[in-house]
């Protein structure tokens, strides 16, 4: 599609949790929806587009849109019914594409690069649109272009439920007359300085010397104006259930203390975890390792909705690591692992009840930010470093 030849689909689930919610409750359909913590101190994790009309929007807090649009059904959300179907979109993908990437729990990227030799990829992207939706019953937009910001912003000009292809030519005149705000990486303090700058259009932005908005932005700046100009050399990463954050730990001698052996899965799922919430990954699969002494290896492993909160992470490696240490044996490593990873915040922190939990797991977050992952931890997993590395083989 353009001098490279590259062609890349972006495709999102329209309003994800609440397609999902209609297709558990018919009665949910035409209604103003709104999907998050129901206290009032709550977050909007997301809501349909009847309730955006009366000003509603995602991250909105929850007492706000209550007052804009009180007559919305109010729902906590459901994170395992969004990860399952998430699921089975990613599945449905994995069966035909050659080469996709799920950036999130409702959002990937396929390349199919040189498969218009084949069939047409306006044709084979309109086909897996169609297989979609007919199989899952959930809306979804695609965006056809030449890499994955113009795909990206494609997509979004072409909600609710459609299909957008900008060929190579196009994408100039595309891009011109939309708001800044449509480029991936600009945010609002982004917007405001490049508002305050006069710039409101892409088509501004992409007329200033680059130098210029490097100066004035630092490094990221010339990244926005390459996205502005229509450049994005960025691959699609291929998308592997293997790809997984974790840590192991090898005994210089083997064990059979279980209660200290809980205490250092707690430590490892707690330095993975802050590990994940920094890299702003979501996990959906936890795996537990073990290794007696005679050197037999077992795991097992639990799938659960997306997540990256310790506490539910740690219960989840705690009851595997119980199921797998049936032997009584003295174990020689112990390890743990997230993966079918996905990339997002942590959307599960909008349905909380309790923001206080959120609010604790950012405090932490900055402490060891700033100190170090040990500068904080959990009692449980309170051996200090020195002892359990005593422990570890030279």
């Amino acid at each position: 599609m353009d001098a490279s030849g590259r062609c890349i689909v972006h495709l999102d689930l329209d309003t994800f949790f609440v397609s999902v919610e209609r297709l558990l409750n018919s009665n949910l359909i035409g209604k103003p929806v709104i999907i998050g913590g129901m206290s009032d101190r709550g977050v909007v994790a997301s809501c349909s587009y009847e309730a955006r009309r009366f000003g509603v929007h995602s991250a909105m807090p929850m007492k706000m849109a209550k007052s804009l649009c009180s007559q919305a059904v109010f729902i906590r959300g459901d994170m395992d019914s969004y990860t399952k179907y998430s699921g089975i979109v990613t599945e449905i993908i994995a069966e035909r594409a050659p080469l996709y990437e799920k950036a999130s729990i409702d959002e990937h990227y396929i390349d199919i690069t040189g498969m218009d030799r084949f069939f047409g990829n306006l044709k084979w992207s309109q086909e897996l649109r169609s297989y979609i939706i007919r199989q899952t019953g959930l809306p979804v937009s695609f965006g056809v272009s030449v890499n994955k910001t113009v795909s990206k912003i494609a997509t979004g000009e072409a909600k609710p439920n459609g299909l957008l292809q900008i060929p190579g030519p196009g994408v100039t005149p595309f891009l011109d007359p939309l708001s800044i705000k449509k480029i991936p990486m600009i945010g609002n303090k982004t917007y405001q300085l490049l508002r305050s700058m006069g710039v409101s259009r892409i088509s501004t932005l992409r007329q200033i010397p680059p130098d210029m908005i490097e100066r004035v932005m630092g490094k990221n700046g010339n990244v926005i104006w390459k996205k502005a100009n229509g450049i994005d050399p960025a691959p699609v990463q291929p998308y592997s259930e293997r790809k997984s954050i974790g840590t192991e730990r090898t005994f210089g001698n083997d064990t059979i203390d279980v209660v200290m052996l809980r205490n250092i899965l707690t430590a490892m799922v707690e330095k993975s975890a802050f590990r994940l919430r920094k890299e702003q990954k979501l996990t959906s699969c936890v795996t537990v390792k073990i290794r007696y002494s005679n050197f037999d290896t077992h795991t097992l492993q639990k799938l659960i909705p997306y997540t990256s909160f310790d506490h539910i992470l740690i219960s989840t490696a705690h009851e595997l690591f119980e199921r797998l240490y049936t032997r009584r044996m003295l174990i020689r490593l112990i390890g743990v692992k997230f993966s079918h990873l996905v990339q997002g915040f942590q959307q599960l922190s909008l349905f909380e009840n309790t923001p206080e939990m959120t609010g604790l797991y950012q405090a932490l977050d900055r402490i060891r930010l700033r100190f170090g992952t040990g500068a904080i931890r959990r009692a449980a997993g309170m051996m200090d470093l020195e002892e359990a590395d005593s422990l570890k083989k030279k």
